[in-house]
C-alpha cells in the first residue's frame, strides 16, 4: 500500500468519525429537545405510581337511575353495534365520556361501562322495568395520568404514543452513548459509570425483589 492511499484511507476514516459524531450529536440535542415532555411525564408518573399513598386524592362516586327508551331494549344481539342507540343514549343522558367496555346482554338485563384513565362508569339495564341504574366513579388527576403512563383505557392513539416515547428515548440514549465514544478523555471513565449503573440496577433487582 502506498504512502498517499494509506493517508487516503486515514482521512476519509478521520472523516467519517466526524461525520458519526457530529450527527449523534445533533440527534442527541434535537431528540432531547423533543423528548423533553416525555421524559418529564414518565419520570413524574413513575413517582405517583410508585407511592399512591403520597398522592392519595378524593374519590368521586355518583350513583344514578333513569327510564330508557322501550324502542331500544328491542334489540337483542351482545354487540356493541346492535346497542349503540342505548349505549348513546345513556352516554348523552349522564354526560358521561370513555370507551365502552364489558357489553353483556342476557334476557333480563344489559350491562355495559365506559371506560378512560382515572374513569370509570357502569350501566345496568334492566329490561323488564325498561331502566338503568348508573355508578360512576372518578379516581382523580393523580389516577388519570398513572392511567396514562400505563396506557390504561387510553386507547390505540395514546399506545402509539408509548410507543414512539420508547423509541426517542433509546435513540436519545444510543446517541449519548456514541456521542461519549467519540469523547477519548472521558470514555473510559463514562463507559464504567454507565456499566456501573447497569450492575447496581442488576443487583438491587437479584438482592431485593422478592
Amino acid at each position: 500500500m502506498t504512502t498517499t492511499s494509506a493517508n487516503s484511507k486515514a482521512d476519509w476514516r478521520a472523516k467519517l468519525r466526524q461525520k458519526t459524531a457530529k450527527t449523534a450529536r445533533w440527534l442527541h440535542i434535537y431528540l432531547s429537545m423533543v423528548s423533553f415532555a416525555i421524559v418529564l411525564f414518565f419520570a413524574v408518573t413513575g413517582l405517583t405510581l410508585n407511592h399512591p399513598d403520597w398522592f392519595a386524592g378524593s374519590v368521586k362516586t355518583r350513583q344514578s337511575e333513569g327510564p330508557v327508551d322501550a324502542a331500544l331494549l328491542k334489540a337483542t344481539g351482545g354487540s356493541e353495534a346492535e346497542q349503540a342507540g342505548l349505549i348513546q343514549s345513556v352516554r348523552v343522558r349522564e354526560h358521561l365520556h370513555g370507551a365502552v367496555a364489558d357489553l353483556r346482554v342476557d334476557d333480563s338485563q344489559i350491562s355495559f361501562s365506559y371506560r378512560a384513565p382515572g374513569y370509570s362508569s357502569d350501566v345496568i339495564v334492566d329490561r323488564q322495568k325498561g331502566t338503568y341504574s348508573l355508578t360512576e366513579v372518578r379516581n382523580g388527576f393523580v389516577a388519570e395520568i398513572n392511567d396514562l403512563h400505563k396506557g390504561r383505557d387510553s386507547g390505540k392513539v395514546w399506545g402509539w404514543m408509548i410507543d414512539v416515547s420508547a423509541v426517542l428515548l433509546t435513540l436519545v440514549s444510543l446517541t449519548g452513548l456514541i456521542i461519549l465514544w467519540f469523547i477519548y478523555k472521558r470514555r473510559t471513565s463514562g463507559l464504567l459509570i454507565a456499566a456501573a449503573g447497569f450492575a447496581v440496577c442488576f443487583l438491587v433487582y437479584k438482592i431485593f425483589v422478592p
